[in-house]
C-alpha cells in the first residue's frame, strides 16, 4: 500500500543494479572476472549494512537473461563464482540470520548450481533477518512473460475466471509474489538505465544512478542513499495538498 504523501522514511525494500565489475578490473590492468570476484566480496558488506539503514529486504542483480551473450569464458567464470560464492557463504548467512532467495529462470542453470540454489532457500527458510533476494538469469520482461503463461493455464484449466482479473493478479504469478514491491533502485557504474530489471515491480519506486563502480560501492554510500530517500516526497500519482 502507498503511503500518503509526505510519509516516506527510509527504504523497506532496495534493490541494486551491481554494474561495473568489468571496467573496475580493466582499469586495473586485471581480466574481467577478477572485477567480478571483487564484486561479490562487496556483497556481503551492503547485507551487513542494511539493519542499521531499516532495510529489511534487498535485491540484488547478479546475471541477466542477457548476459549470456558474454564470452563463453566470462560466462563460465560467472557460473563458477556463483557455486563458490553459495557454497562459501551458506554458513554465514544463516548464521547472520539472513534468508535467502533467488528469482529467474533455473532451468539454463547448470544441475549443481540449481541444487545449490535449493539448498540455500532451505536452509535460511526459517531467518527472519535481512531478506536477500538474488535475481540469477533473470529478466523483468521474460519474468512477466512467465508469469502471463502461469496465469493463462490457470484460466484454461478453469481456476481463475478472465473477469477476475486485474492489477492485483499478475503480481500473484511473479518471481516475487512474496516480496513487497522495491522503494528505492541503486544502479551503480554511471550508466542510467534500468536493464530489464524488476519492471513491474518498480513502476513507483525512486532511483539513484550513481556513478560509482561496484567493487568501490561501500556501506557508507548505501547508507547516504538510504537516509537521503527519507527527504523525497512520494506522490504516487497524486498532489501534494
Amino acid at each position: 500500500m502507498a503511503k500518503p504523501i509526505g510519509e516516506c522514511g527510509g527504504p523497506r525494500h532496495v534493490a541494486i543494479i551491481m554494474d561495473g565489475n568489468g571496467r573496475w578490473a580493466q582499469g586495473r590492468g586485471r581480466p574481467r572476472l577478477f572485477g567480478h570476484q571483487a564484486g561479490a566480496r562487496r556483497v556481503r558488506e551492503i547485507v551487513e549494512a542494511c539493519p542499521d539503514a531499516g532495510v529489511k529486504y534487498l535485491t540484488i542483480f547478479a546475471f541477466s537473461t542477457e548476459n549470456w551473450k558474454r564470452t563463453q569464458s566470462e560466462v563460465a567464470g560467472l557460473m563458477s563464482l556463483f557455486r563458490r560464492y553459495i557454497t562459501k557463504e551458506a554458513r554465514s548467512l544463516r548464521a547472520e540470520n539472513v534468508r535467502v532467495r533467488f528469482i529467474g529462470d533455473r532451468h539454463k542453470l547448470d544441475d549443481k548450481l540449481r541444487l545449490l540454489m535449493d539448498e540455500l532457500e532451505k536452509m535460511t527458510a526459517h531467518c527472519t533477518g535481512v531478506n536477500l533476494t538474488i535475481a540469477l538469469n533473470y529478466g523483468g520482461r521474460d519474468e512477466v512473460a512467465r508469469a502471463t503463461k502461469r496465469l493463462a493455464e490457470d484460466v484454461a484449466a478453469g481456476r481463475l475466471e478472465p473477469a477476475d482479473i486485474g492489477e492485483e493478479t499478475l503480481p500473484r504469478y511473479l518471481d516475487t509474489c512474496l516480496l513487497p514491491d522495491p522503494d528505492l533502485v541503486i544502479r551503480t557504474s554511471g550508466e542510467a538505465r534500468i536493464s530489464n530489471f524488476l519492471l513491474w515491480q518498480s513502476a513507483y519506486a525512486e532511483y539513484e544512478f550513481v556513478d560509482t563502480l561496484w567493487p568501490d560501492f561501500c556501506a557508507e554510500e548505501f547508507a547516504q542513499l538510504t537516509a537521503g530517500f527519507g527527504g523525497r516526497e512520494r506522490r504516487f500519482g497524486a498532489v501534494p495538498a
